[in-house]
């Protein structure tokens, strides 16, 4: 049985659903032939895409599935792109708002929700991360300073900000060997575990290596902007096996590719299937209830899509301790609190921050 990839376009009124289904189903797989190739029009047809379905939606918008051969595709992320929206993507209005792959399609989390929770020794309630703040200025010393209060104060996790490359002034090796004496000591007086997700940059080549090094440093997780650096990278680095380690992706980047209504790709897509389907063991996106735009509808999706691989939703932007309740009945255990300013802008510091987060969690 030949297996299908199945990917709903969404078209806005006056566009003709049923030809633009076909000239997306022909024109991103076979193409046309002629006589010359008629010997080999059997093993063409069988690489060929299908509209298998046309519905209308309250807003009479059209929505148009194509069924793609999975034999069009290397079980990879850039080829799916490529093969369901490739220079398509320049033809006009329209927007994939779902694919559907099938389970073994792509690269699972090494860790995910399980492997995390192991590391942490903390089985059943939600964790708590938080992020280094200011993003940029700070030495590898301050860092370190910093993550011994938050630490301490009893932090699940703690994160580089995504805009902090290899800077001269806090080069990432230093960050990481400041703050590993940090997490050795906490380790070592209080038994628990933290783990810092150190921000990895480069290209693509010298990144994979300098996750590498970082690992081999005593690295505990990694951050990656997927969408800038490339799903690539995110494979390489989840299927490498020197890194083993957590990877969390950030979805800087998204905003460009997601924000149209009547273009592009739906959130619930990349920073929900394809993530989960690239090898990312947590998946940062905004809350609906946080300080960026966000449809909740999406939210939700992204949210079911990566705990049916076991990759750990990471609902963050604005989070802070008034929407914790809320956060709380939205996703129950199995969820990180991403906090920034929520818990680096506590009147009495971030320590406090942290005890006010824990608090709530006991308490709700």
């Amino acid at each position: 049985m030949v297996r299908s990839i199945e990917v709903d376009y969404r078209f806005p009124p006056g566009i003709d659903p049923e030809r633009q289904g076909k000239v997306i189903a022909i024109g991103q797989t076979a193409g046309t032939w002629d006589a010359r190739f008629q010997h080999r029009e059997e093993v063409m047809r069988s690489h060929l895409g299908e509209v298998i379905n046309i519905q209308t939606d309250d807003q009479k918008y059209s929505i148009v599935t194509v069924a793609f051969p999975e034999a069009n595709v290397e079980n990879d992320i850039p080829s799916l792109l490529t093969m369901i929206f490739g220079k398509y993507s320049m033809a006009g209005s329209g927007k994939v708002i779902a694919v559907r792959l099938g389970e073994n399609y792509g690269k699972r989390p090494k860790l995910g929700i399980t492997g995390i929770r192991d590391r942490l020794a903390v089985p059943n309630r939600p964790l708590i991360m938080a992020i280094f703040k200011p993003a940029l200025g700070l030495s590898a010393a301050d860092h370190a300073d910093i993550l011994e209060q938050v630490a301490f104060a009893g932090l699940d996790l703690i994160k580089d900000d995504e805009i902090l490359p290899d800077l001269p002034t806090a080069p990432t090796l230093e960050r990481l060997k400041a703050c590993r004496t940090v997490l050795d000591r906490v380790r070592s007086e209080t038994g628990r575990n933290v783990l810092y997700a150190v921000n990895i940059t480069g290209s693509a080549i010298a990144l994979i290596e300098k996750a590498r090094t970082l690992v081999k440093a005593g690295a505990n997780a990694l951050l990656l902007n997927v969408l800038t650096y490339g799903f690539s990278v995110l494979e390489a680095l989840a299927t490498d096996p020197e890194i083993n380690v957590p990877i969390f992706v950030h979805p800087a980047f998204a905003g460009s590719l997601c924000a149209s209504p009547d273009h592009g790709l739906a959130y619930s897509v990349v920073l929900g299937t394809l993530m989960a389907h690239a090898g990312a063991d947590a998946v940062l996106y905004p809350a609906h209830y946080g300080s960026l735009p966000f449809d909740p509808t999406e939210e939700a999706k992204i949210r079911d899509t990566l705990r049916s691989r076991n990759v750990f939703p990471v609902p963050s932007a604005g989070i802070h301790a008034g929407i914790i309740p809320q956060v709380l009945a939205d996703y129950g255990n199995d969820v990180i609190l991403n906090a920034g300013t929520g818990i680096m802008d506590h009147p009495d510091g971030p320590a406090a921050g942290v005890k006010t987060f824990t608090e709530l969690i006991v308490n709700n």
